[in-house]
């Protein structure tokens, strides 16, 4: 159990009530859309220009969690109407890749969880058979994106599909059927022997030959370069492995877990505010603040596993993490879209750096929530 002082958590309500404030007037904006990135002050509608994109998810998840918080119908409404306009990504199947858990079971599967919807179950249980169908038996893992026009992927698999694994969790629980967790569990074991390297650093993706799961190679995919420390890859494997860890109680995922943290720790400690790479050059500075908010939700659920003299380490991490990119890169104005600043699409992308991401503002509100003491279990 988290334990937070008075200051500490008057200073998450303060701060919620300015991530309300700004959302409030965000939604009153954005009817139709489902939000990604900003451009000129205005999130992008998804809706319109990818519906399969991977982050489509996010938006639905920020407002149920608001929802949750508040009871307010706005937010409410506004993630139905996403989560019905995702329905059109179902009708794009071969568009469709490994970040579903990410699309479903924070629209799907948290309206599920709140409000007993069981058109949403359904929507949340093909996500989770679309996902198990991209296991590749011979390899043992989940296979990543599809194929490039130029390029064979078939034998990649990446270090983000670790947070989509508790989608297929949650359908063996749901449907009394092992073989979804079966198939994460190898996923997990997988990504632990081949992307985890000794000092704690993940590797983005792994190249493996699909018809045997040997390993090729790597490739430094979002980050700086093959053998970089992407940081929000990092941030991926610090949670997903402890996900896993908390619906199969399989101590290695903690081990693995903890090493992600105490990397990724000892990378932001000096001022808290995470780089886009830990191995880049000092300059240019890159921030990504997204790779700071996934990482103070897994710090802080990491505290809540071990014993308190160890899991204090880890939450007083999370705190410094969120109170620095708040003092730093919230911006509360209401005539913009977005409320965490400086998230970067990865290291390459000029044009992607320094922007409000939607999936930083929904990590950034589910963390500051658990200081307020939600017992909303997302994934």
């Amino acid at each position: 159990m988290l334990i937070f002082d008075e200051t500490e958590r008057r200073w998450a309500d303060e701060v919620f009530q300015k991530i309300e404030k700004k959302m409030e007037a965000t939604v009153q904006r954005s009817a139709g859309m489902i939000p990604y990135r900003t451009e000129n002050g205005r999130f992008e509608n998804m809706a319109e220009k990818n519906i399969c994109w991977w982050t489509n998810g996010f938006w639905e998840g920020l407002l149920w969690l608001l929802y949750d918080r508040t009871n307010k119908g706005l937010y409410r409404t506004a993630a139905e109407e996403g989560e019905r306009m995702l329905d059109g990504a179902f009708a794009q199947y071969p568009r469709l890749h490994h970040d579903v858990g990410f699309l479903w079971q924070l629209s799907a599967g948290l309206n599920y969880k709140i409000t007993g919807n069981e058109q949403s179950r359904l929507r949340a249980l093909y996500a989770a058979v679309l996902l198990m169908s991209r296991f590749n038996l011979a390899g043992g893992y989940i296979r990543a994106w599809n194929d490039y026009p130029d390029e064979d992927t078939s034998g990649w698999a990446i270090i983000d599909t670790m947070m989509n694994l508790s989608i297929l969790y949650w359908a063996a629980k749901e449907m009394g059927d092992a073989r979804f967790a079966r198939v994460a569990r190898a996923h997990a074991d997988k990504t632990m022997r081949h992307h985890m390297r000794p000092d704690g650093s993940a590797k983005h993706i792994v190249i493996y030959d699909p018809e045997t799961g040997e390993e090729l190679g790597e490739d430094g995919g979002q980050g700086y370069c093959r053998g970089s420390s992407w940081s929000r890859g990092q941030a991926w494997a610090l949670y997903g492995f402890l996900i896993s860890y908390k619906h199969t109680r399989q101590e290695e995922y903690l081990d693995t877990s903890k090493r992600a943290a105490n990397y990724f720790i000892s990378n932001v400690w000096q001022d808290w505010l995470p780089r886009c790479d830990f191995r880049s050059p000092k300059e240019p500075v890159i921030y990504d603040a997204s790779a700071g908010a996934i990482a103070a939700c897994g710090l802080l659920e990491l505290a809540e596993e071990l014993p308190q003299e160890e899991g204090t380490v880890y939450q007083k991490a999370a705190l410094c993490l969120l109170k620095e990119m708040e003092r730093h890169f919230c911006r509360w104005d209401q005539e913009t879209d977005g409320i965490l600043y400086f998230g970067s699409v990865n290291y390459k992308e000029k044009e992607g750096r320094n922007r409000y991401l939607v999936y930083s503002d929904f990590f950034f509100t589910q963390a500051v929530l658990a200081v307020l003491g939600s017992k909303l279990e997302i994934w």
